[in-house]
């Protein structure tokens, strides 16, 4: 299982999705896909057609800077953060 922490402005999206939980995937593609299975549309958010992240979305895999994919191991940490602009 890997612990997916996920920005505060998706769960105001989707009902019932948690900032934190844990999901069963071996890179951070597949997480993305679990994540989709539960919460349709969830994947369009994060990624572009490509499939590639979006510009403004930035994931970390242990607190080291990631990809689509980048693996990931039992007990891992993604951390998905958007980028905040402006000015």
């Amino acid at each position: 299982m890997v612990d997916v922490h996920l920005p505060p402005t998706l769960p105001t999206l989707f009902v019932d999705l948690p900032r934190r939980l844990d999901v069963d995937a071996a890179t951070v593609d597949e997480a993305f896909d679990r994540l989709e299975e539960r919460w349709p549309g969830l994947r369009d958010r994060l990624c572009e057609p490509g499939p590639r992240l979006r510009p403004h979305i930035n994931v970390y895999v242990d607190r080291e800077p990631a990809g689509l994919g980048t693996a990931l191991a039992a007990g891992s940490r993604l951390d998905v953060i958007a980028a905040i602009s402006g000015g």
